[in-house]
């Protein structure tokens, strides 16, 4: 009983400041179709600024797989303004800090400047935004540095190489189905015209967020904003189209045999994210479900399987309620020496069906609630975590306040709610897994933990 109190007070506590921390974010937008968000946090006197632009590899048709992440790279290359390399060069000069990403649903830039560098940041990004001068030379090397990236990141690295397969396999109809770094084959064909076009379509103020978090004031802010990117024009965006996945699509097997020192296993589960659940309850219920399997060393699995019956020394649950799509409920493990993938993927399915089955503790769940909650206010200790939170959700097209209903979904989830989602989604016609089978080890093959298993991404 004094848990539960505890749990109960470090919930009302973590509930009352997330609301605070929430409550400070002001929008705008520009007549070009500039949404802006600006959020004050003066605990620094620095500042971040991120532009998020609605594309990202789930939008790529076949062919040009990959592109996304190409285009990132070449944003580095430079305007008729600035140079070559001149980007870069001025925000170390000014003593900031820069970088991008792109993941399945969009592309995003930051800079990290001390305040009053404010406007550099907002000069350099509005002007890349629509005058980037894309020359064959410079994508050409680019190029070749991808495909790099992608040698060492995947082709080379058999449990990545493993997740990647497994997630063309789960994404049956999906766009998830690719990698946002791409296919080889499609890097190999890739022209520059392929990207400038790419450009052309998806970066125009219309298909933005700025998103600004830091020592700021937002209406002082907001007039640096429209010196900067108010004369910039809308673009024409093509239409969005909503893809499915299949549902109740039927297990799916599929081994990878390749040089590496540990073997694998990925199981997965076709589900819906929050865009996509037909009730905002069943999503929340699947991140609930998340934690309870996974969420912590406490969690299941880490706690029955891995310490208990020592069948894996890592296991790992992912799953992402923000996605644009349907994604998958993943769950990677490495069995423990001496053990064979088979007995590790019975221990989890049996404590699947435990949870199908007999609903979990009162003690549990809160437990769960208040470890989901805290970890959520801890990310908002950086200004760059919340700028992060807030571009993702806007990103793809879900708002900013969700964050603010985070907590407050996650505290109505009940166990029935748990068990229901566990009996609906993770069953066997939902089901794919993968494992890695190793092969005698070569010179260019490495293991490394996966990254991202719950919504992979590339950073420049």
């Amino acid at each position: 009983m004094r848990l539960y109190i505890l749990l109960c007070s470090l919930f009302f506590i973590i509930s009352s400041n997330l609301a605070l921390a929430n409550s400070a974010v002001n929008e705008y937008q520009l007549p070009n179709g500039l949404k802006v968000l600006i959020k004050e946090d003066h605990r620094v006197p620095a500042v971040v600024t991120q532009v998020w632009y609605r594309v990202g590899s789930s939008y790529e048709p076949n062919g040009i797989t990959g592109i996304s992440h190409a285009l990132e790279h070449m944003m580095f290359k430079g305007t008729t303004k600035y140079g070559p390399g001149m980007f870069s060069k001025t925000v170390a000069e000014n003593g900031g800090e820069e970088n991008a990403f792109t993941s399945y649903d969009y592309t995003a830039y930051y800079q990290l400047f001390e305040v009053n560098k404010l406007p550099i940041s907002l000069e350099l990004e509005s002007d890349r935004m629509r005058n980037l001068n894309l020359r064959d030379q410079d994508f050409l090397k680019e190029l070749e540095v991808v495909k790099e990236e992608r040698r060492l990141r995947t082709d080379d690295n058999p449990q990545n190489l493993t997740f990647e397969r497994f997630l063309a396999v789960s994404n049956v109809a999906s766009p998830y189905h690719h990698p946002v770094i791409g296919w080889m084959w499609d890097l190999n064909e890739m022209k520059v015209t392929d990207v400038q076009k790419w450009y052309q379509t998806w970066y125009a103020p219309n298909n933005a967020v700025l998103v600004i978090v830091g020592d700021v004031k937002p209406d002082e802010t907001f007039k640096l904003v429209q010196k900067y990117f108010g004369p910039l024009k809308a673009g024409v965006l093509p239409p969005v189209k909503q893809p499915g996945e299949l549902k109740n699509i039927g297990l799916r097997r599929m081994t990878v045999a390749t040089p590496a020192k540990l073997p694998l296993i990925v199981m997965g589960f076709n589900t819906p994210a929050l865009k996509t659940a037909p009730t905002r309850k069943e999503a929340y219920a699947l991140d609930v479900l998340q934690a309870v399997l996974g969420g912590g060393d406490s969690a299941r699995f880490p706690t029955k399987i891995v310490r208990g019956k020592q069948l894996a020394t890592d296991i790992q649950v992912g799953y992402d309620i923000f996605s644009r799509l349907d994604n998958i409920f993943s769950i990677t493990a490495i069995p423990s020496q001496g053990k064979n993938n088979q007995l590790l993927e019975n221990a989890i399915l049996e404590e699947i069906k435990l949870l199908q089955t007999s609903l979990i503790s009162p003690q549990e769940l809160e437990r769960v609630k208040a470890q989901v909650i805290a970890n959520k206010t801890y990310e908002k200790d950086s200004i760059m975590n919340q700028a992060n939170e807030i571009g993702s959700l806007e990103a793809v097209n879900l708002t900013w306040r969700e964050s603010e209903n985070y907590v407050k979904e996650v505290s109505t989830i009940s166990a029935a709610d748990v068990q229901a989602v566990a009996k609906k989604y993770l069953i066997l016609d939902r089901l794919t897994i993968a494992t890695l089978k190793p092969l005698p080890l070569n010179k260019n093959t490495q293991d490394q933990p996966i990254v991202n298993t719950g919504g992979q991404s590339n950073v420049r």
